[in-house]
């Protein structure tokens, strides 16, 4: 128990984050800005805390089953924090462009950030790195018509038909995914594996890999999940109040909420990227970009549904131009089932590109 309760120290540390932070909620409301402010950055911290042990475990238990399952169990853990911070943070009245604008940034972070980042690494240390390019055409494929689909169309919709195309949305959505995830562990479950060198292969040593119970890393993933939904109940109402009248740009929410839910995943494909597996990094990038959009939008769009209240889905312009730009470099840099670092830095410059527009407010 002992041994346990120090593995999971940080997990620990956030339920105790969460335990103080619900009696002490009205005292960081009413004691000025900065105090909120603050709370709300500190419970930031313990909700990354929180999501690296889910992170962790969903690892453990995408070793287990390896490749394409692994991968998916990652960026459906991910998804699942994001899900599960936004639907808290919409409940208390936040942003109606909130959603958007997270789908929007997770999609920047995860292709242009981690899968820049990664190939620029990879690349600079292995030259060029191989994957199977039938999973990054697939993955491309389905990310632009699901944002086209929930992103795009909507600017065109009526106001008073939005109910009905909200609930075309969901069903295309689930249509899509459900497709998706039959090819992923169906018979085409190779167009999202890698067969590696047998002498990459044993690079990383046999005793260096942790054992897994997975009854335990299920149920402390599960755990961490609840952990975090409590402690961004708290966050979003301090980081309103916080921000309120600061002049900082909207979307600084939105990058915050995917950030969050994005920072296991860099760390697991930077080490994939430098161990020379660059199948890994392209899952986890391309498959949490349409994991975030195929998911997150029913669920939002769902609960918009339910509440009468629509968000605002459509992006704006420049959003719309970054995304094509964005997808548009991906088709071309990962259309020949080899990557390095001149790939990677196009993306990356793509990511400050991203970054710069959303701290001019665009």
């Amino acid at each position: 128990m002992l041994t346990l309760l120090k593995q999971e120290k940080f997990l620990l540390l956030a339920v105790i984050a969460a335990v103080v932070a619900y009696p002490l909620e009205p005292w960081m409301l009413h004691n000025g800005q900065p105090v909120a402010l603050a709370a709300g950055l500190v419970l930031i911290a313990f909700i990354v805390a929180a999501s690296m042990r889910v992170a962790h475990h969903a690892e453990l238990l995408a070793e287990k089953v390896g490749d394409p399952y692994g991968t998916m169990i990652l960026t459906l853990a991910a998804v699942l924090v994001e899900v599960v911070i936004l639907a808290i943070m919409m409940s208390n009245e936040a942003s109606p462009t909130l959603v958007r604008d997270t789908i929007y940034s997770a999609v920047m972070l995860d292709i242009n950030g981690i899968l820049g980042l990664a190939a620029l690494m990879g690349g600079i240390k292995h030259g060029e790195q191989s994957y199977n390019d039938d999973s990054a055409r697939s993955y491309s494929v389905m990310i632009l018509t699901a944002m086209g689909v929930s992103m795009v169309v909507p600017e065109f919709i009526p106001e008073a038909n939005w109910k009905v195309y909200s609930a075309f949305t969901i069903g295309a959505m689930i249509v899509l995914y459900t497709l998706f995830l039959r090819m992923q562990v169906g018979p085409h479950s190779y167009f999202f594996s890698y067969s590696y060198p047998e002498k990459r292969r044993k690079k990383v040593p046999e005793e260096e890999s942790e054992p897994v119970n997975v009854p335990l890393s299920i149920a402390t993933l599960v755990f961490g999940v609840v952990v975090i939904g409590a402690l961004a109940e708290v966050m979003s109402k301090t980081l309103d109040l916080g921000l309120e009248g600061t002049g900082a740009p909207p979307v600084i929410t939105a990058i915050l909420v995917a950030a969050i839910s994005a920072a296991p995943e860099i760390l697991t494909a930077l080490r994939a990227a430098l161990a020379n597996r660059m199948q890994s990094v392209v899952n986890i990038a391309m498959g949490a970009s349409l994991s975030t959009v195929i998911l997150t939008v029913p669920v939002m769009e769902a609960m918009a549904l339910y509440t009468g209240q629509p968000f605002q889905m459509a992006m704006t312009p420049v959003q719309t131009v970054m995304i094509f730009l964005t997808l548009i470099v991906s088709a071309i840099n990962l259309n020949d089932g080899e990557t390095n670092a001149i790939e990677g830095m196009t993306h990356f410059v793509l990511f400050a590109t991203f970054i710069m527009l959303s701290l001019l407010g665009l």
